[in-house]
C-alpha cells in the first residue's frame, strides 16, 4: 500500500468529519472567489445601465439619487419640472438628444416611464446598443404602451392586451403607497414588446407623456367635482410636468464625451432650481462610496477561509488520539518519523486541495444564481467572469492554509511513542 492510499483510507475512516471540513473549506473558498469576481462585474453592470445620456436633469435631492431614480427606477422622483423650465432647458443649447421623462405611475409595481418618441430613436439603453423590438412597434398615439422584456415575461402580456395603470408607484418603503389608485377610465393598449437590453429598462413600461398627463389631470378634475373622460384638449400648463430630462451633446465619437460637456455641466449646475448629474460619474461615485464595504466583505470571506483551516487543525488533532496506534503500527512496519510527518501533512493538504476545487465549482453556481436574481429582480445584468488567475490564487491560498493547519498534527504524529501505543488494549 503506497502513501497516497494510506491517506485516502484515513480520510474514508473519518468520512463524516472529513465531509464537514471539506464543506466548510469549499464554502469559504467559493465565497471569497465569488466576492472577488462580483466586485468589478457589479460596477460594469451599473455603468452599462446609464445608456448614452451625457446629462440627467431632475429635481431630486442629489445627482446620485437622480440617477438611481431616473435610470435605475429605484423610487419615483418626488419633485417635478414644470413646462417653463423644460422649455428653458431645451432652448439653452443645441442638444443632440433632449428626452423628457415622467416616472411615477406603475403596473403591478413595474415602473411606467412616460416619454416622447425620441426615447426609442435617440436614447440608447446601453451605450452603442439601440432598442430592438421583439414584437410590435413604439407608441404612436395616446394610451399606447410598450413593455420591457422582463415585464412581458413575468406578466404574460402580449400585443393587443388592454391594461390599466396605477396612478402612483403601487408601493413605498413601507410596502404600501396610500396615494396609489387605478384609473380604470383609461385603458392602455400594448403595441410593442422590447428585446432584453440587460439594463433596468427591461423591467419598465413606456408610454407617451400626454397619456400620463391625462391621468394626473383626471385627479385634478375629480377634486374639483368634475367627472368626465379627459383628452389632450383638457390639459393645462400645470398638468404638463416631467420628472427628468435625458440630454446628450453633439459628438463625433459616440463612445467618448464631447469637449463642451464640462462647460454645459458647470452652466447647468449654477441653476439652483435643478439637479444635474453625469450618470457615468455618479455610478463611479456610488462604487467609491461602497468600496469600504466591499473590502469588509472580502475580509470577512478571508476570515471564513482562515476559520476553515482552523477546523482542519482541530479535526486532525481530535483524531490523533484514535490514530496513535495506527501510527505506531506504521512505525513498526518500517515507516520512519519523517514519513509519518509527511503522511499527516499530505492528508491536510489533500483536504485543502479538494475543498478548494469544490469551492471553485460552488463559486460558479453562486455567480449564476446571483446573475439570474439581479436580472429578474432589478433588470441589471451582472456578467461576472470566473477569472482563472483569481481561481488559481484562491485555490493555492486555500491549499497552503490547509497544509499549515496540518503542521501541528504532523508534529504530534512525528512524536508518537511506539512502545506506549502498542501496549495491549484493556
Amino acid at each position: 500500500m503506497n502513501d497516497f492510499s494510506i491517506v485516502l483510507r484515513s480520510l474514508r475512516v473519518r468520512a463524516f468529519s472529513t465531509g464537514i471540513v471539506l464543506t466548510l473549506v469549499a464554502i469559504s473558498a467559493g465565497l471569497l472567489l465569488a466576492i472577488l469576481s462580483l466586485r468589478t462585474a457589479g460596477e460594469r453592470a451599473f455603468e452599462r445601465g446609464t445608456g448614452n445620456a451625457h446629462l440627467l436633469v431632475s429635481k431630486d435631492g442629489s445627482p446620485l439619487v437622480s440617477v438611481l431614480n431616473g435610470l435605475f427606477y429605484a423610487n419615483p422622483p418626488k419633485a417635478p419640472i414644470d413646462g417653463a423650465k423644460l422649455a428653458e432647458l431645451r432652448a439653452s443649447f443645441p442638444w443632440a438628444m433632449f428626452v423628457p421623462t415622467a416616472i411615477g405611475d406603475s403596473y403591478r409595481t413595474f415602473p411606467v416611464v412616460a416619454t416622447v418618441p425620441e426615447f426609442f430613436t435617440k436614447f440608447e439603453p446601453v451605450l452603442g446598443e439601440k432598442w430592438v423590438f421583439a414584437e410590435g412597434r413604439a407608441f404612436e398615439k395616446n394610451f399606447e404602451i410598450v413593455l420591457g422584456s422582463a415585464v412581458a415575461r413575468e406578466t404574460g402580456l402580449r400585443l393587443g392586451a388592454k391594461i390599466v395603470l396605477t396612478h402612483g408607484s403601487g408601493k413605498s418603503r413601507e410596502g404600501v403607497d396610500e396615494h396609489a389608485h387605478e384609473h380604470r377610465e383609461y385603458e392602455f393598449n400594448v403595441v410593442g414588446i422590447l428585446e432584453p437590453t440587460g439594463a433596468p429598462h427591461d423591467r419598465a413600461l413606456f408610454t407617451d407623456l400626454e397619456s400620463s398627463w391625462i391621468l394626473h389631470a383626471h385627479d385634478r378634475f375629480e377634486r374639483a367635482g368634475t367627472h368626465k373622460t379627459l383628452t389632450v384638449a383638457d390639459l393645462a400648463d400645470e398638468d404638463r410636468l416631467v420628472t427628468g430630462v435625458l440630454m446628450r451633446l453633439p459628438s463625433r465619437d459616440p463612445m467618448s464625451a464631447p469637449p463642451a460637456l464640462v462647460s454645459q455641466y458647470d452652466r447647468l449646475r449654477r441653476d439652483g432650481t435643478i439637479t444635474v448629474a453625469l450618470p457615468a460619474n455618479e455610478v463611479q461615485r456610488l462604487f467609491t462610496i461602497v468600496a469600504s464595504i466591499d473590502v469588509l466583505f472580502v475580509a470577512m470571506a478571508a476570515a471564513t477561509l482562515v476559520s476553515s483551516a482552523v477546523a482542519i487543525l482541530l479535526s486532525m488533532i481530535n483524531s490523533m488520539g484514535e490514530r496513535r496506534r495506527q501510527v505506531a503500527i506504521l512505525r513498526v512496519l518500517g515507516a520512519g518519523r519523517a514519513r509519518i510527518f509527511w503522511l499527516v501533512l499530505t492528508e491536510s493538504t489533500v483536504v485543502g486541495l479538494v475543498g478548494a476545487t469544490a469551492g471553485v465549482a460552488l463559486c460558479a453556481v453562486v455567480l449564476f444564481a446571483a446573475t439570474a436574481w439581479m436580472r429578474n429582480a432589478h433588470g441589471i445584468v451582472i456578467a461576472p467572469e470566473l477569472d482563472a488567475r483569481s481561481a488559481i490564487l484562491v485555490a493555492l491560498g486555500t491549499t497552503t492554509l490547509a497544509a499549515l493547519a496540518g503542521v501541528v498534527p504532523s508534529i504530534l504524529a512525528y512524536r508518537t511513542s511506539v512502545a506506549r501505543n502498542l501496549r495491549p488494549i484493556g
